[in-house]
């Protein structure tokens, strides 16, 4: 192994020494405490060290870095404190994740790292959103994303470098190539002679390096910083290395050939560069035994404080609490909040329609927010597959209203590195049933960062969703119910003009994610008073659109449409009619109060009956407001098949079809 030290001080030199011991011996600690049953698992890096130390010196420590499971020399290269580190890794509640989360899979924003998720690929996004967001501050700034050869295989690995090099986004991408996906070789991962060959696919540079030869690794990724910084690109770095250990130590090496172990034994990074600078006088036999002793010190007295941890005990409600950023006023202009658009008189008011309500509430919150980045497929000149966006990049420009590819889950991910920077982001889904190629992103990205280690991701999905309108089944279905089973989403669906003005403005406000539905069918087709201030309509409030004392319609979006009209035409009947508005958080006393006025429930949604939103609501009415019924809790929806392209077809399949019937067995009850 050939070591060019160029530049690089005595004093560089030494400090690289300590930053690539370090990790190893903390690693060798770990395996034994593994044995004794001291922890529980352990992810071992040995072998790739000089990857992540080497790359980590090269950035400046405010840039953001993704690791991964076999990249501890990142977070003792960011000097993060061992004994922290020890609770972590042992699931103390005073480690970095209050005993949420295992090993290395958590994120500290005063290190700039992000936590990794399982999924491996999702991470090379948040690094284009980090990215992102330095070029818009112009900030002389990189950040810096790593992947095993195995992630390479995954959709999000060529989302990511796509986005990274159309938008031109300061970000390094690194491929640590040990050989091994587990036990999957890389003859059956990828066919191209090196993973580097595909950065010419993306339009963007591309370097193989000796991922064992730290000084290569420090000097390469600081010369492809200055690079990335200077020419505003992307670059894609492949180090070549190999794990001595299994993936994780249950899984074992024996799908390895005894052969390789011998091989990369020789081209161990630590031994080398050791051998190196007792050879060039850089550092003595003395002072790298003392190293030692000082760092086998160092570990056992973190070892000492990292296990003196208090016995966790849960909490429900803090667990609750944390699933959720606090809301603060960031707003730049002052907002009005109402509990409930009642509250506002409709007649001092214009009419709008319902897409041009949230349109209006968009505008007003881009000139709210100055960091507010609006993006999705077509959205700039175009103005969006609906016109929501239309003139909207005339006057914030073209780096605010982003044109993206067709790349969901990228464009999710970018959306939560925005947001590790301070900003806010608003992603359209051109249809809501393409949401499935980035709901990776969404329920284990988005929904969980908070809970897991406090980050806040402060992103709104817009959803065009709802059938109606002859689309057939991949333009039409009512997919709220996926989100509203994943904890630390808020679902929002209004079903008015003024409503959806409030709550678009509120859910941008909201640092937290937000899935937004908008029901296509509703856009043009229904009109209503929206002011014309800016204001918000509080999230999680349920609102009255019509009181009664026979029966509750409980419903939200195109239900109520259809509750008010049928209530409308059968006036015999006294109907109390309840729209959600927010379906995660569900307001239960709205819903308690509607079951004490009538005790005949009905809930109504356009989503299919089986596993819908309503199913949830009518086992909580059924537990908790059991003694207040005086009939079962019906529910009123469509029927369990896709959504048909056949008109004739379609309106049989929407509950509106089967209203009546159901109204009529509650009344009758």
């Amino acid at each position: 192994m050939q070591f060019d030290r160029k530049d690089l001080s005595n004093e560089t030199l030494q400090e690289i020494y300590r930053n690539i011991l370090l990790p190893r011996m903390i690693e060798e600690k770990m395996l034994v405490l593994l044995r004794q049953g001291r922890i529980s698992k352990w992810f071992s890096g040995i072998g790739q060290e000089a990857i992540a130390v080497g790359a980590t010196m090269a950035l400046d420590n405010e840039e953001w870095i993704m690791p991964l499971h076999r990249n501890l020399g990142v977070f003792t290269t960011r000097k993060m404190p061992l004994s922290k580190l020890f609770k972590q890794w042992q699931g103390s509640k005073d480690g970095y994740s209050k005993g949420r989360e295992r090993s290395f899979h958590f994120g500290n924003r005063e290190h700039h790292i992000c936590g990794m998720i399982s999924h491996l690929g999702p991470q090379l996004a948040i690094a284009d959103g980090v990215a992102l967001a330095y070029k818009l501050k112009k900030e002389n700034k990189i950040s810096l994303a790593f992947s095993g050869e195995g992630g390479t295989s995954e959709g999000d690995f060529h989302e990511a470098l796509n986005v990274a090099a159309v938008w031109d986004l300061p970000v390094i991408f690194i491929v640590e190539n040990n050989g091994y996906g587990l036990s999957t070789p890389v003859s059956e991962q990828y066919r191209s002679n090196s993973i580097v060959d595909k950065a010419a696919g993306y339009g963007m540079g591309g370097v193989k390096i000796d991922g064992n030869n730290v000084l290569e690794v420090y000097d390469t990724i600081r010369g492809v910083r200055e690079y990335c910084i200077r020419e505003q690109k992307p670059y894609l770095i492949e180090c070549m290395t190999f794990r001595m250990r299994g993936h994780e130590e249950a899984s074992g090496t024996k799908y390895v050939p005894p052969e390789l172990f011998a091989e990369w034994e020789l081209k161990d990074p630590i031994k080398n560069y050791e051998k190196w600078l007792l050879a060039n006088n850089v550092m003595t036999t003395m002072e790298i035994e003392s190293l030692k002793t000082e760092f086998k010190n160092h570990i056992e007295q973190e070892l000492k404080i990292g296990f003196d941890s208090p016995i966790t005990i849960p909490d429900s409600d803090e667990e609750i609490r944390d699933l959720y950023a606090t809301p603060l006023m960031t707003a730049e202009k002052e907002v009005k909040k109402y509990a409930d658009s009642s509250e506002i008189n409709p007649e001092s008011h214009p009419e709008k329609r319902f897409i041009d309500a949230i349109k209006e509430g968009l505008y007003q919150s881009m000139i709210a927010h100055d960091n507010l980045i609006l993006m999705g497929q077509d959205i700039a000149e175009y103005g969006g597959a609906f016109k929501i966006t239309e003139g909207f990049v005339n006057k914030f420009g073209k780096e605010r209203v982003r044109n993206t590819p067709l790349c969901e889950s990228a464009i999710v991910g970018s959306a939560l590195g925005l947001s590790l920077e301070g900003f806010k982001s608003m992603m359209e889904m051109q249809f809501a049933d393409f949401v499935t190629v980035g709901f990776n992103q969404i329920v284990n990205n988005l929904a969980k960062i908070h809970y897991r280690w406090g980050q806040n991701a402060d992103v709104v999905i817009r959803m065009p969703s709802g059938g109606g309108v002859g689309a057939g089944p991949f333009h039409s279905q009512s997919n709220e119910a996926w989100f509203v089973h994943t904890p630390g989403l808020k679902v929002v669906y209004p079903s008015s003009p003024m409503d959806a003005k409030g709550l678009i403005i509120a859910a941008i406000n909201d640092p937290n994610p937000v899935m937004f539905f908008e029901h296509k069918g509703l856009y043009r087709s229904i009109s209503g008073p929206v002011p014309e201030e800016y204001y918000e309509i509080e999230i999680g409030k349920a609102r009255w659109v019509e009181e009664g004392e026979d029966i509750s319609i409980i419903t939200y979006g195109s239900g109520v449409q259809w509750a008010t009209e049928y209530a409308m035409k059968n006036l015999d009947a006294s109907i109390d009619i309840l729209d959600l508005r927010t379906l995660l958080p569900l307001d239960y006393d709205a819903i308690r109060e509607s079951v004490s006025r009538t005790g005949k429930v009905l809930v109504l949604h356009e989503d299919n009956l089986i596993g819908g939103v309503g199913a949830e609501i009518a086992a909580w009415i059924t537990e908790h407001c059991f003694t207040m019924l005086d009939a079962p809790v019906m529910r009123c929806a469509s029927i369990d098949t896709p959504v048909p392209f056949n008109l004739d077809l379609e309106q049989n399949f929407l509950a509106k079809s089967r209203l009546d019937k159901y109204v009529n067995v509650l009344l009758n009850y």
